[in-house]
């Protein structure tokens, strides 16, 4: 069996743009797909995906260890997030043609189950990413949880930590314990609630005076309390937090995840299948955490073939705590692509399907061409004119 093509068809999604890769072979009928969606830098993504295609043509789909190792090696420069999703997006194709040309799910491919259903989330406003980066009072906060809790799902993440620099202003401290407040007090105690601090604190002491106000109300877990790399200012932040922590979404190399987890400075870690190089990566991550007793709880906003290589790690990996999930996100989700994903009283069933399960309707991908993605960014500028992170 050899690879004879690799193709991209972008599809806009109304606030991202997913990139879908599609592996060919010189087997009738016999093809992959994977996902490389990688937010306002899509273009790059397929440009990458272009350039990493003559590596591959002509060698054998099955033989995935190789296949990273030539991607990665061969291309001489370090690929970065960009070049990492397009191996990622690869990567997840070549699991779907094995599995098809076995006959079986991928998860068995990758140690066989684990567990019997997926505990998922998502976020408030669904996949709304207005509602899920612009709602920061406390009538539309509440709103839109009951609304996801009415939707059967027993956790959710929220984003309505402020644009901050390196201290955190008092009255941002008490808007962020009454929103909060706000939340519990609507949700009950058995809602999982995560907030994503998104890298917005510059400091450990900005992250920390808001984790006080968070930590009444026990949040699951708090997401990148600091921005990506600060390594020193986690720890300074696990040091005082007594709440769990999460980070990883931007990491895309198993050496920065390496050196995280020696660090010891967070509970659950968060890689991303489609950026850190794709499933057989994201497993070898998800086992050095577990050497350190760390969870790993996928980041996945993406689009549905993420999802569905995330349900087939989830069902594989022994320390997978929660998922992040997107379906629904647009309201032909499921119209692009027909998967196995099912979910019932907020927790994903175990697809039996070959490979991973994925239907693409070509012609419904055409039907949404890519258009530039809105940038929330214009909001993250301080009164005095200070640019911040987003």
């Amino acid at each position: 069996m050899r690879i004879t093509a690799i193709e991209t068809r972008v599809v806009n999604a109304e606030m991202r743009n997913w990139v879908f890769v599609r592996v060919e072979t010189d087997e009738a009928g016999l093809f992959g797909w994977g996902e490389a969606t990688l937010e306002w830098k899509t273009r790059g993504v397929v440009g990458a995906v272009e350039d990493l295609k003559p590596l591959l043509i002509g060698r054998d789909p099955r033989d995935i260890e190789q296949a990273i190792r030539v991607m990665k090696k061969h291309s001489f420069w370090r690929l970065g997030a960009i070049g990492m999703s397009a191996i990622s997006g690869i990567e997840i194709a070549l699991w779907d043609i094995a599995g098809k040309a076995l006959g079986v799910p991928v998860w068995r491919l990758l140690g066989g189950r684990v567990r019997d259903k997926v505990r998922v989330y998502t976020h408030l406003g669904m996949g709304d990413m207005r509602a899920v980066y612009e709602t920061s009072d406390e009538g539309p906060l509440v709103e839109r949880a009951l609304q996801v809790i009415a939707k059967g799902y027993g956790a959710f993440k929220a984003v309505f930590i402020p644009y901050t620099h390196y201290i955190a202003p008092a009255p941002d401290v008490d808007k962020v314990a009454r929103l909060m407040s706000a939340l519990r007090a609507a949700v009950g105690p058995k809602v999982e609630i995560m907030v994503d601090f998104h890298g917005r604190p510059a400091s450990a002491a900005a992250a920390l005076a808001y984790i006080d106000a968070l930590r009444p109300a026990r949040p699951m877990f708090v997401e990148e309390p600091v921005p990506p790399g600060e390594t020193a200012s986690l720890q300074a932040v696990a040091a005082h937090a007594n709440v769990p922590l999460a980070t990883g979404e931007r990491l895309i190399d198993r050496t920065e995840f390496h050196d995280l987890l020696a660090a010891r400075a967070v509970d659950v870690i968060q890689p991303d299948i489609c950026h850190c190089g794709g499933l057989l990566e994201a497993k070898k991550i998800a086992a050095m955490a577990e050497v350190v007793s760390v969870g790993v709880a996928p980041h996945n906003p993406l689009g549905p073939i993420a999802g569905v290589a995330a349900l087939h790690f989830a069902v594989s990996t022994p320390n997978h705590v929660i998922q992040e999930e997107m379906v629904g996100a647009v309201p032909w989700y499921s119209e692009v692509v027909r998967g196995p994903i099912r979910m019932l009283d907020g927790f994903w069933q175990v697809p039996e399907a070959p490979g991973l399960g994925v239907e693409v309707d070509e012609a419904a991908c055409v039907r949404h061409p890519f258009a530039p993605e809105l940038l929330h960014t214009r909001n993250a500028i301080l009164d005095d004119g200070t640019i911040v992170d987003w």
